[in-house]
């Protein structure tokens, strides 16, 4: 008879060690390198991959073993198995042996094939619209009987970590989305400022000779206003060197 699956203390990778993970890492990838890696130690005898998805679509953002990264794209090509079950349902999935595992086809042949005989995937919960997954590849059968309390508190603590580490990422991207919209007002704004000296015209007199220009050489809008204020300034324009545009 297997052990039973209660939870066994997660000393190598606790809640306090995850945010640490995440407060010393270069990003989040790199957080979520160490997470699979971790949690492939923590939950033996395994390899472990994270799969995290947005609306229909999921893929693998960490492994802490090729193999395991390539079990998964299986999965996703075939649009089944497993992990994808386990992330898109909320609903842990575990598979003793999958040499009789009749789900999932084609991954569980495929699985046999590179020598893992058994997987559990666990869900994580998430927010924002993301969902994933921690999956657990062993190359033995019932590898992880006794093993899967230890990995859903694993996956309870890590949860947390990865939405704080999600949230980080999209605050990221929105401050260099900002930034570029910054960079575009102000590029703009000084080839205004050029075209209203040079031609002693107005604002929009000037974006209009701009924008005649950007059809007629089939160059966009902002990448002429780019030239125009490099060749005359003699260096690239940054959102550091806003001029704010004059008005009518």
């Amino acid at each position: 008879m297997p052990p039973p699956d209660r939870a066994a203390p997660v000393s190598a990778m606790d809640a306090a060690g995850l945010y640490q993970a995440l407060a010393e890492s270069d990003g989040l990838g790199g957080f979520l390198q160490e997470l699979s890696e971790r949690a492939g130690h923590v939950v033996r005898p395994g390899a472990c991959s994270v799969t995290l998805g947005r609306a229909d679509r999921l893929h693998t953002v960490a492994s802490s073993d090729l193999l395991v990264s390539g079990l998964d794209e299986v999965q996703y090509a075939a649009d089944t198995g497993p992990c994808l079950a386990a992330a898109r349902e909320r609903v842990e999935q575990h598979a003793p042996d999958l040499a009789t595992e009749p789900r999932w086809a084609p991954f569980p042949a495929a699985a046999r094939e590179r020598g893992v005989r058994s997987l559990l995937a666990v869900p994580l919960t998430l927010n924002h619209g993301a969902y994933g997954a921690l999956n657990f590849y062993a190359r033995g059968p019932g590898a992880f009987h006794g093993h899967r309390g230890t990995a859903r508190e694993l996956a309870a603590q890590a949860s947390g970590a990865v939405a704080v580490a999600l949230r980080m990422e999209h605050d990221r991207e929105a401050g260099l989305d900002l930034r570029a919209a910054m960079l575009s007002r102000s590029v703009i704004d000084q080839a205004i400022g050029i075209l209203m000296a040079t031609h002693r015209c107005d604002a929009h007199k000037a974006l209009e000779l701009l924008r005649r220009r950007s059809q007629d050489a089939n160059v966009k809008l902002r990448a002429l206003c780019v030239q125009l204020v490099t060749a005359v300034g003699g260096a690239p324009p940054d959102a550091g060197r806003f001029t704010e545009r004059a008005r009518d």
